[in-house]
């Protein structure tokens, strides 16, 4: 199988095997064995939910630090609208880039701007009525990743867009280019970024040839350094360098994108196991008569990502006042811009148990015969996340039956019982020689 890049990983030094990353893996990539968690990467979707439930820090994400500019004569911050909602003391959007600028960055570009470029397409397509029913977004990668490895039948839904920081991206070389005469590879773009999933997405050119964003720095490493400058930014210093309009902005919180698209029937879902369960229904034919799905891996869209420093819901409060002040004006990009996917996402098996179809058959129904003897309870205490998994982790050799603490206790059970029965021979053989010699 083909391999892939992920940002998600673990610090098994920090990791106590307790089994919260394990049980809220939408995947099943997680299994905890010799007391430490392990990351299936053929499963792992880097939706980032092990790195928000570990109370011990140890997933983490590989991202970029600041030190990356400096291998750049210009730097431009790639700002996600979930950014302005970051900030307690103020929602003004100029002060925010401005500040950001005070970091080290040369430029800022909104990948709001891409937002309303994608929006402005995905409407054009809809229109179209070539779109397979019901539509899928293609903006959130760690759906995409989902799509492809649980729900292949759901592929041919996807608009093939490129996201909006991808084209955003682009344009923010394009427009530094003619600015300053330098060559495009002199320029480095950094997305300031929400979730592990971009990451992953950038460095492993998902759906792209090569991505345009040279870098991914989080969110939160940002707001550290920016905490008391956004607050003391002299009224002189505070550039207008907004340019993109609510249409935009509002991407950051789930449903502002399928608002935006004027479909009469629309579903906006958010969180990643909500998402599964609406892509479940869409297999089953339940939702054919709807027009468009907007589907966030993130709770309460992409202010809820991992990798972000506010509360979500405060965030998604800040971005909705944010949106009631500024009007929907944007500026054009380039129409050169190619919008759509460089490369189509394939299905990716994870349950391929064998190349030889009959050895394959044989290797599921010892699955079956295995799980039909587990409680069924899906406690997780076997290092598998459910009985079924772990039925499969026998089979392919990773696990053994008596990981199951009620067949180990079978086991020891049936082992006392023996002993007994041993001893009780052992006894009646003694008493049967001391009658003989009698």
């Amino acid at each position: 199988m083909e391999t892939y890049w992920h940002s998600v990983t673990l610090d098994k030094n920090l990791c106590k095997g307790c089994t919260n990353c394990l049980k809220h893996c939408p995947t099943q990539a997680i299994r905890v064995q010799k007391g430490k968690a392990k990351i299936l990467k053929e499963r792992c979707i880097d939706c980032g939910e092990c790195i928000r439930v570990c109370p011990y820090h140890a997933k983490k994400a590989v991202a970029d630090s600041l030190d990356m500019l400096k291998e750049f004569k210009y730097s431009i911050a790639l700002v996600a609208p979930a950014f302005y909602g970051q900030f307690s003391k103020t929602e003004n959007i100029d002060v925010i880039l401005s500040a950001l600028l005070d970091l080290g960055f040369d430029d800022v570009f909104e990948v709001a701007r891409g937002a309303q470029a994608v929006t402005a397409k995905t409407k054009e397509l809809l229109a179209s009525g070539e779109l397979l029913k019901p539509a899928i977004s293609s903006a959130c990668p760690a759906v995409l990743r989902l799509i492809a490895i649980k729900f292949p039948n759901l592929i041919a839904n996807i608009i093939p867009l490129k996201s909006p920081m991808e084209v955003s991206a682009e344009q923010a070389r394009r427009e530094a280019v003619c600015k300053m005469g330098l060559k495009p590879e002199e320029i480095g773009v950094f997305f300031i970024s929400p979730c592990a999933a971009k990451a992953t997405f950038v460095k492993g050119n998902y759906t792209v040839k090569k991505s345009e964003v040279d870098g991914v720095i989080p969110i939160k490493d940002i707001c550290i350094k920016m905490s008391r400058s956004v607050n003391k930014i002299a009224d002189e210093n505070i550039r207008e360098l907004r340019n993109a309009g609510k249409s935009g902005v509002i991407w950051a919180t789930s449903g502002g994108e399928a608002e935006t698209t004027n479909a009469e029937k629309v579903i906006a879902v958010d969180e990643i196991h909500n998402v599964i369960k609406l892509f479940e229904d869409i297999e089953d034919g339940k939702l054919d008569d709807i027009d468009y799905v907007e589907a966030l891996a993130c709770p309460g869209g992409c202010v809820g990502g991992p990798l972000t420093a506010e509360n979500s819901f405060s965030a998604r409060s800040k971005i909705q006042r944010i949106c009631k002040y500024i009007d929907d004006d944007m500026l054009d990009l380039d129409e050169k811009i190619n919008m759509f996917w460089d490369e189509s996402i394939v299905y990716r098996p994870i349950m391929n148990l064998d190349p030889d179809i009959n050895v394959a058959m044989q290797k599921m129904m010892e699955i079956e015969r295995l799980f039909e003897g587990f409680p069924k309870l899906d406690c997780g205490s076997c290092g598998s996340p459910s009985c079924r998994a772990l039925a499969e982790d026998i089979v392919r050799g990773y696990a053994k039956e008596t990981d199951c603490i009620f067949k180990l206790r079978e086991k020891v059970s049936a082992l006392a019982h023996d002993m007994i029965e041993l001893e009780n021979l052992n006894m009646h053989l003694a008493k049967s020689d001391e009658t003989e010699e009698k």
